[in-house]
């Protein structure tokens, strides 16, 4: 063993065991470990921040503008509400969406798949008043699960079949995968519905914000041409209770109408009467395509400006607006604020939102051009509430954001694109179609997670480079010489799987595969389940963060801490080996 080797060991194992003990952020222990290796001359300091620029570490980055674009798009509600309900119980929740998530993984890269369903699954556990890190590890691993049964669904699979070009003279087909990729897929998301789920830690400290209980009374107007002229209003309840809203009465001609409402079929102008949380009212309005109370004002909005914010403010005794209404201080035209919904505290209120006195100690609700929420706030004499990432839900353009989206996955699925190329075209066309303000793009991204995985590729590469990988292949090899082939078999797949759990694997396939075709050579025997054990090996990352690039995605929206993923993963991988090793055997036979 080399001087390099050993620094680069010692690295990998303080970095592992720092993480471990969860006492130092991830992103500063990572880093940390990169600058020690460039100053030891590990790392060449040209390669330094080699890590930033990586398709995997970019990847991460776009996705999650993506999903950002999929959420402010509507997409995500469309998803929400034909698939997914909220009170469905936890562990049918995580059936549902592991395989929902397990198919798509298939037939598009399962980082896509992770990007278009994770918001979905966010979204849902706000909604079920939980939190999120209950459902998105179950999630992430069943998108990385359903990867394994198609040659696109990952990376690792493609890179197998090239090996297989080279050393046969005929790659993979689509499909070769699907007999022990899909019984594994299989399998695993039987695991992860019944059991794995119940693993994940259950943290008492998550709590949601109280703002996150506030319940608005709101109007939202039926617009000139609306499909839902003429039904009556009771015909909304379905959608109002699918998106938590409650239906209080009807506004027609100034008068407010209340229980008997229910009957009155809708007009155009009238306006609907709403309790709801800010997420849920704006996800009632995109699904029927209603307009907000003050909708010649709302337009204006519009046109004058680049965007429209929604805030969230709390009235003190001093502010200007306490005792009045919004119309007698002149909040729209002096600002060109719309106020779409008063919080009370569970106290009734019998007027038209924007006539009704505000009291001191009431929650605000804001239509706001963009950008100018300190300004209408400081204004009003207010204060702010914590900012939730609240977002006017751009229903005109779902179907967009949706056939983008679709449009680059297929590209990438077929060949014409690169992965982080067409996502990162997925992005500009978002940006210039305002799917995305451009003001907003970089705030979407979780840096921490970027540091993490730019810190560590250098690291793992300069493990490959300086020889490490190839040590631990070549003791394999000489530790295997007398075992039957299966149990052979069943070792590459363990130290491939841990290989991958560190490294990335991508990196992982490229080391074991040509060591699989070897030993194959060695025993006298078909290289091909040598190949399928990597192939599979190589996808099951699941015991950390950093081995595959859907547990990074999760780091932060599910709360998790570095430790977490081992308690669900490595179960998880114990059932991989022992399902796929037969399938292997049956399939393709020694």
């Amino acid at each position: 063993m080399t001087t390099d080797q050993i620094i680069l060991f010692s690295l990998f194992g303080l970095v592992f065991g720092l993480l471990l003990w969860g006492r130092y952020r991830y992103d500063l222990v990572a880093f940390a470990a990169l600058m020690a290796g460039v100053v030891l001359e590990v790392v060449p300091t040209k390669d330094a921040f080699s890590g930033f620029g990586h398709p995997a570490t970019i990847v991460v980055a776009l996705v999650l503008v993506v999903s950002a674009g999929l959420v402010r798009s509507g997409a995500v509600f469309l998803i929400t509400r034909t698939l997914v309900d909220s009170s469905r119980a936890l562990g049918s929740h995580i059936a549902l969406m592991g395989a929902i998530g397990g198919v798509l993984s298939a037939f598009m890269n399962n980082v896509a798949a992770l990007a278009l369903l994770m918001p979905v699954d966010v979204q849902t556990a706000r909604k079920a008043k939980r939190p999120p890190g209950l459902s998105l590890m179950p999630l992430s691993f069943a998108t990385i699960l359903g990867g394994m049964a198609t040659l696109i669904g990952t990376p690792p699979n493609i890179i197998i079949a090239s090996f297989r070009e080279d050393a046969l003279g005929a790659p993979f087909r689509m499909f070769d995968f699907a007999p022990v990729g899909g019984l594994t897929a299989v399998a695993g998301l039987i695991f992860v519905a019944l059991i794995g789920w119940r693993l994940i830690p259950k943290r008492e400290d998550v709590a949601i914000d109280a703002a996150e209980l506030a319940q608005y009374i709101a109007e939202l107007t039926v617009p000139d041409g609306s499909d839902h002229i003429g039904k009556r209003l009771g015909e909304l309840d379905e959608t109002a209770q699918n998106t938590d809203v409650a239906i209080l009465g009807l506004i027609r001609d100034g008068n407010r109408r209340y229980g008997t409402s229910r009957n009155t079929p809708l007009r155009a102008g009238d306006t609907l009467v709403l309790e709801a949380a800010p997420d849920a009212l704006d996800e009632f309005r995109a699904a029927l395509s209603l307009a907000f109370s003050d909708k010649d004002r709302e337009e204006k909005l519009k046109a004058e400006g680049e965007g429209l914010d929604i805030i969230e403010i709390v009235v003190p005794n001093e502010a200007r607006v306490a005792g009045k209404t919004v119309l007698s201080i002149g909040l729209n035209w002096r600002h060109r604020a719309v106020l779409m919904g008063i919080s009370r505290q569970g106290r009734k209120i019998t007027d038209q939102v924007r006539k009704t006195i505000i009291r001191p100690g009431d929650i605000l609700l804001l239509l706001v051009p963009k950008d100018t929420g300190s300004v209408v706030t400081d204004w009003l004499g207010c204060l702010p509430l914590a900012d939730r990432g609240l977002a006017v839900t751009q229903d005109s353009k779902t179907w967009l954001a949706i056939g983008l989206f679709g449009a680059a996955v297929l590209a990438a699925s077929v060949g014409l694109l690169y992965l982080p190329i067409a996502l990162g075209l997925v992005v500009v066309a978002y940006v210039l179609t305002r799917i995305v303000p451009l003001g907003e793009l970089y705030t979407h991204i979780n840096w921490p997670v970027v540091v993490l995985l730019g810190s560590m590729i250098p690291l793992g590469a300069a493990l490959e480079n300086s020889g490490g990988t190839e040590l631990i292949a070549n003791s394999l090899i000489s530790l295997t010489g007398n075992l039957p082939p299966w149990a052979i078999l069943t070792v590459l797949m363990i130290v491939t799987m841990s290989l991958s759990d560190v490294l990335n694997n991508t990196a992982t396939t490229i080391v074991a595969a040509p060591v699989g075709i070897q030993m194959a050579q060695a025993l006298g025997v078909s290289p091909d389940p040598f190949l399928m054990a990597v192939a599979v090996a190589a996808s099951s990352a699941f015991l950390t963060p950093i081995g595959h690039k859907n547990n990074t995605l999760i780091l932060g929206p599910g709360g998790y801490s570095f430790g977490d993923y081992w308690r669900m993963g490595l179960p998880l991988e114990v059932l991989v080996v022992a399902v796929s090793i037969p399938a292997i055997l049956l399939f393709w036979p020694l």
